[in-house]
């Protein structure tokens, strides 16, 4: 390589981290040559793997490959592949980090990404991967129908509130016939944190429970934003999470449910029908965990559905409870003795 190309190589990364849009047009200026030539000069840095090429014409836009950032836009169209959109775009930009980090990437991404075109109904998928701060975060927006009001529909359910409950469980999916309903399950919990903004409501998954965050992106509109947070010093792997929720004859069959997420703060569970509501699919585990953590109060009939009318009709799945204060405990435990 000789010394000019050098000289330009290094102006291409150099101006690819300032000006990703007008790339090829800096590159012609600066050296006073045609815009094919300097074209010629960047997909040469394309193709030795030092950029990452995203969009077509005008849209184009060039990142390092060993940079901090890459933002991707995407039509939904047929024959689109979340893994071909990885290897092409997200993958180089994490092939510095350990496997055990883009084991986590590589997953949440597809997942979400693939969730994205199945369900969203919408036109475009737009994604975004920042470093910062030791942090990796992973960006995927759609402006398609939004996931919560997509399981609103679903259920027939009449609060959109009550989506994140179903959605919180696994194996909840609007499209059996294509999903298990486990990759936001899982994906939440490989993830340091995990939210998920749509119809107006703004969840986050961190330290082993939901909760309803005051935080927002403002410039989000319709369809469904979710952000995942790994740190980049995380010793976690798929496999570990994946082995704290799996029995070796029927694969994934334990879960955690948060009571809380089943009613309003202002409305407790007391009675059968929001029992019913809880307890919707988790007919298909072996274990159940039920997270009563911020729960004030419950009423007989709710314990009552819950301990003795639902165990009585799946006596093989196992149901354990954590977090209660004294009161729910009290009355879980006299629901206990009756039955």
């Amino acid at each position: 390589m000789n010394k000019k190309h050098t000289n330009i190589s290094d102006f291409i990364l150099e101006m690819a981290q300032k000006s990703p849009n007008d790339l090829v047009y800096l590159v012609a200026k600066n050296y006073k040559i045609s815009r094919q030539r300097a074209h010629n000069y960047v997909a040469r840095q394309i193709k030795e793997g030092n950029l990452i090429k995203v969009g077509k014409t005008r849209a184009t836009r060039y990142f390092l490959a060993d940079g901090n950032e890459i933002k991707v836009s995407i039509k939904i169209k047929p024959g689109l592949a979340e893994d071909q959109v990885w290897s092409k775009y997200i993958k180089p930009l994490l092939l510095k980090y350990s496997q055990n980090i883009q084991n986590i990437s590589a997953y949440g991404f597809t997942e979400i990404f693939n969730n994205a075109i199945d369900h969203s109904e919408g036109t475009t998928i737009y994604s975004e991967v920042e470093i910062k701060n030791d942090n990796l975060t992973i960006t995927i927006m759609d402006n398609g129908i939004g996931i919560f009001k997509k399981i609103q529909n679903a259920l027939q359910l009449e609060s959109i509130r009550e989506s994140i409950l179903h959605l919180s469980k696994g194996k909840f999916t609007t499209d059996p016939s294509k999903h298990t309903g486990e990759g936001i399950f899982f994906t939440s919990r490989i993830f340091d944190r995990f939210s998920i903004l749509s119809s107006d409501l703004y969840y986050s998954f961190q330290n082993q429970e939901w909760f309803l965050s005051p935080e927002k992106n403002e410039n989000f509109g319709k369809g469904t934003y979710i952000a995942m947070t790994i740190s980049l010093k995380s010793k976690k792997t798929p496999k570990e999470i994946f082995d704290q929720y799996a029995d070796q004859e029927i694969g994934f069959g334990k879960t955690k449910v948060a009571v809380a997420l089943s009613a309003d703060p202002n409305d407790p569970p007391i009675s059968r029908s929001q029992a019913k509501r809880l307890l919707m699919g988790l007919e298909r585990f072996k274990s159940i965990i039920l997270d009563f953590k911020n729960v004030k109060s419950v009423g007989q009939s709710f314990v009552d559905e819950v301990f003795r009318v639902f165990q009585n009709e799946h006596p093989d799945i196992e149901i354990k409870y954590v977090n209660t204060n004294k009161e729910v405990e009290s009355m879980i435990k006299r629901g206990l003795t009756t039955k």
